[in-house]
């Protein structure tokens, strides 16, 4: 019989993300068949599976944590804003549409509980615990009663509930209290212990915070979880951005990551941020650009808008100095097509424009389909002959998750050829390089996350500046191995395990 714990917060991003990824290593360290879980994720951060379907970055990590492959059973909804306070829904990986916040959660979110269900099943079916995310708070009045992900998982499956509160923001104990006063009886009966997640300081001044936590709820504080900086793990949205903590501002090479409102999969940069000579920032404005080795353009949910929102706070016109100094700039996905001539979109599936002028750096014109491209890829270089060096590569890995199709208007250079769609054999062209070979874009999330590409990347940069190419200096892969085990040691010595292990085996 299928044993669970799940993670309830008192707000959004208090850390249930990161907590239910220690809770899938800890176990799986113990030798139990764990899988995370979590019914509907609301995330511009996604991933692609082996069987070319889409879920939320949260449970990709998670699922490592637990040593699995990611299937979309672990995150059967999932909606990513658009704009205009909707989003697209995407159902067991597929997306079924675009919806009104209003439409979703009026209409048909207790019709998606019945896709959670079945994902529900087929996760009983092959593991021994399924360790449960929550989103947001359960005690949301206004959204409780068509809420599919907190208290309506938890009954459905009488699933003990952790409830933790960020105790770096101020008023945990209000949050905690609070909270419990605003569920129902039932539902308060299910939580069984608190959390308070980031602390910073001597645990011994809390003592009397969690006495009367203890008193006045009746519920055990299973544990008080230290602030854990630079882990190393992907994080679920952008909000996370706000709290980056750069150690490396006075490495040699200044990586630019330009901030969109729209701005999805910025875990591409996770990689290049943990190089020791790389100082990778976010600018949001043109005055934060400053003059770095490499400007990167990222994926956008929304790719007009964001081009739009560029070119009206002056961050395009930034673009073209930059070019004009002769600083390299690569554009990811939405990046990438925001880059060409143009974007069409004849069906409106972004945004109500037809057509905007794009940027002009590259000769070619995007126009969006009604289906996305979603697929894990293998590639190799093809013509990469980026800032005057060629290079070689026979393997690459990444995935597309893209809406629009790209046709060249001019004899353009290829830095790839896709040679794998999700484990069938292809032979596509993938991206562009400019005349110049200062611009770069492509279709391929996670290309940075390539130990040898990324190092060949940085390299060249090092040498544009007159400092000496260095070896490769991480193994990222083993390296995120490392990030979970580092959180699961810490948060392992800080929960009380043995009273969590008999929460889990009473329910």
């Amino acid at each position: 019989m299928t044993k669970y714990i799940m993670l309830q917060g008192t707000s959004s991003h208090v850390g249930k993300s990161i907590l239910t990824t220690a809770l899938c290593r800890i176990f799986f360290q113990d030798g139990i068949n764990i899988a995370p879980f979590k019914a509907q994720n609301m995330a511009l951060n996604s991933y692609v599976t082996e069987d070319g379907r889409e879920m939320g970055r949260a449970q990709i990590a998670q699922a490592e944590a637990a040593g699995l492959k990611p299937s979309v059973e672990m995150n059967p909804v999932l909606l990513k804003p658009t704009g205009n306070a909707s989003s697209q829904v995407i159902l067991m990986g597929r997306p079924i549409g675009n919806m009104s916040a209003k439409q979703y959660h009026q209409g048909y979110s207790l019709k998606a509980f019945e896709t959670v269900k079945q994902a529900l099943n087929i996760l009983q079916n092959k593991f021994e615990m399924l360790a449960i995310e929550g989103a947001g708070s359960p005690a949301e009045v206004n959204l409780k009663a068509n809420d599919i992900v907190n208290m309506r998982i938890a009954k459905y499956l009488n699933a003990p509930v952790l409830l933790i509160a960020d105790i770096d923001r101020g008023g945990a104990l209000a949050s905690l209290v609070g909270t419990l006063e605003l569920l129902d009886g039932d539902e308060r009966d299910l939580v069984k212990g608190l959390v308070i997640n980031k602390f910073r300081g001597d645990i011994k001044l809390l003592t009397p915070a969690i006495d009367f936590l203890e008193k006045k709820t009746a519920k055990p504080v299973l544990g008080v979880i230290p602030y854990l900086e630079n882990l190393g793990i992907d994080d679920e949205d952008s909000v996370s951005l706000d709290d980056k903590i750069t150690t490396n501002n006075n490495a040699p090479l200044k990586i630019a990551v330009i901030r969109t409102p729209k701005i999805s999969n910025f875990t591409d940069f996770a990689a290049l941020a943990q190089e020791k000579d790389v100082f990778l920032y976010y600018a949001a404005k043109p005055e934060q650009l400053g003059k770095p080795d490499l400007i990167i353009l990222p994926g956008s949910k929304n790719t007009t808008e964001d081009l739009l929102h560029l070119r009206a706070c002056g961050i395009e016109k930034k673009l073209q100095k930059a070019h004009a100094d002769k600083i390299p700039l690569i554009g990811i996905c939405g990046g990438y097509q925001m880059l060409g001539q143009k974007i069409c979109d004849p069906y409106h599936t972004e945004s109500s424009h037809n057509t905007i002028t794009a940027f002009s750096f590259l000769t070619m014109i995007t126009t969006f389909a009604r289906k996305k491209i979603t697929s894990q890829v293998t590639a190799q270089s093809l013509d990469w002959h980026f800032l005057d060096e060629q290079h070689d590569f026979s393997s690459l890995h990444g995935y597309e998750i893209h809406m629009g199709l790209t046709e060249f208007t001019a004899k353009t250079a290829h830095p790839f050829v896709i040679k794998k769609h999700n484990g069938k054999k292809v032979d596509k062209i993938d991206g562009a390089i400019s005349s110049d070979n200062l611009i770069m874009g492509s279709y391929i999330h996670g290309i940075f996350d390539n130990d040898e590409y990324r190092r060949t990347l940085l390299n060249m940069l090092r040498r544009r500046k007159g400092l000496s190419p260095l070896p490769l200096q991480q193994n990222y892969a083993a390296q995120k191995q490392a990030a979970f085990n580092r959180l699961a040691q810490t948060v392992r010595s800080a929960l009380d395990m043995e009273k969590l292990k008999q929460i889990i085996s009473k329910d």
